[in-house]
C-alpha cells in the first residue's frame, strides 16, 4: 500500500491496482478496511477484470491509515475531504466513486461537492440517508457502537455485536473506533435533489441498515436500485452485487486522457 499526507497532515494508506480508463475509487464501511470490505469479498477482483484502474482508501482510523484517538479528528466532512485529497494525489480528472455503509455516506458527500465524480455507487444504506441524514441511527446508534468496542464486547447489543466481531477479526484499534463513532455522530446529508449524476443503490435484502432502499433511490434524480441477497456484512460478497456494480460502472464508459 501507498501513503500520502491528507489535508490536515494525517498519513493515509491506499492501494492501487493498475489499469486503463477512469479510476474506480473505493471507500469502505466503518471498522472495515480495504481487505475486509473489498478484497476479501471479491469486489476488487470483479472490478479488476474490467481492466479499469481500481483504488481503495483506508479511511482515517481504519486499516493501515493513521488512527488518532481524539473524536475531533473524525467527521463526515473530514473523511470526504480525505477522498478529494486522494483524487488530488492520483492526479486524475474523472473518477467513479464507490462506497459502502459509512463509505456510502462519505461518497455521497464527495459526489455532491466534487465535479470530478462521474458515476456513484453506494451500498449498505437505505431510507436512513433520507430520514436520518446518513447511517440509520434507528437501527444502531453511536452509543451502542461505542459500547461494543469496550472490554470483551460481551455487553454489545444484538445490532452492534457484528461490528465488534469485525473489529476483532481485522485487529482494529478499538479506541480509534470509539473515537470514529463519536466524531461521526451527526447528520451530514441534506437534500439529495441536487445530486444529478448517475447513482447505483445496492442493498442487501436482509440488511437492517439498508431498509427501504427504494426511498433512497427515489430521492436521487438519476438513480437505479439493485437488491441483492444478504445482510449488512454479506451483501457485498454476493455475485449479484459484483455484477450490478461492474455493469453500472461500464455504462457510458469514457477512457481517461
Amino acid at each position: 500500500m501507498t501513503t500520502f499526507s491528507t489535508w490536515d497532515g494525517l498519513e493515509l494508506s491506499y492501494r492501487v491496482w493498475e489499469g486503463e480508463g477512469i479510476p474506480i475509487v473505493l471507500q469502505h464501511g466503518v471498522v472495515a478496511d480495504t481487505n475486509a470490505n473489498w478484497m476479501g469479498t471479491g469486489v476488487v477482483n470483479a472490478l479488476r477484470a474490467t481492466g479499469r484502474p481500481v483504488v481503495s482508501l483506508d479511511a482515517r482510523g481504519h486499516g493501515r491509515s493513521a488512527k488518532p484517538h481524539q473524536p475531533a479528528a473524525y467527521s463526515w466532512q473530514a473523511m470526504a475531504r480525505d477522498v478529494r485529497a486522494l483524487y488530488d494525489e492520483l492526479g486524475g480528472e474523472r473518477f467513479d466513486q464507490v462506497g459502502y455503509s459509512m463509505g456510502a455516506v462519505v461518497s455521497l458527500l464527495v459526489a455532491g461537492d466534487d465535479p470530478r465524480v462521474r458515476r456513484l455507487a453506494i451500498g449498505g444504506v437505505g431510507s436512513g440517508v433520507v430520514d436520518c441524514g446518513g447511517v440509520d441511527r434507528r437501527v444502531v446508534d453511536a452509543d451502542d457502537l461505542r459500547a461494543a468496542m469496550d472490554g470483551d464486547g460481551s455487553t454489545a447489543t444484538v445490532r452492534a455485536r457484528p461490528f465488534r466481531l469485525l473489529a476483532d477479526a481485522v485487529h482494529a484499534d478499538r479506541a480509534a473506533m470509539a473515537a470514529v463513532m463519536t466524531g461521526l455522530d451527526e447528520r451530514p446529508i441534506g437534500d439529495l435533489a441536487d445530486l444529478t449524476l448517475p447513482v447505483l443503490v445496492l442493498a442487501g435484502d436482509t440488511d437492517p441498515l439498508a431498509t427501504e432502499p427504494e426511498r433512497l433511490a427515489a430521492a436521487l434524480p438519476d438513480a437505479r436500485l439493485v437488491t441483492v441477497p444478504g445482510d449488512h456484512l454479506m451483501a457485498v460478497t454476493a455475485p449479484e452485487f459484483h455484477r450490478a456494480l461492474v455493469d453500472f460502472l461500464a455504462a457510458e464508459r469514457v477512457e481517461a486522457g
